[in-house]
């Protein structure tokens, strides 16, 4: 019965990791998909045009 204890931990990561992994896919896309690529658009239009602080040009 050690084995079965030895083989528990990965297998029950391994069935959370698939999960999580499904839970990202079926997010990517959908209803919300157009808002979110506004927000990431308009987030990297702010970093873009602000302008550089003195310490990073140091």
């Amino acid at each position: 019965m050690d084995y079965v204890s030895a083989l528990v931990p990965p297998v029950v990561m391994a069935v959370f990791f698939i999960g999580v992994v499904r839970v990202i896919v079926k997010t990517q896309g959908g209803a919300a998909k157009a808002k979110e690529d506004a927000a990431v658009d308009a987030a990297l239009a702010r970093t873009e045009g602000a302008p550089e602080s003195p310490a990073a040009g140091a």
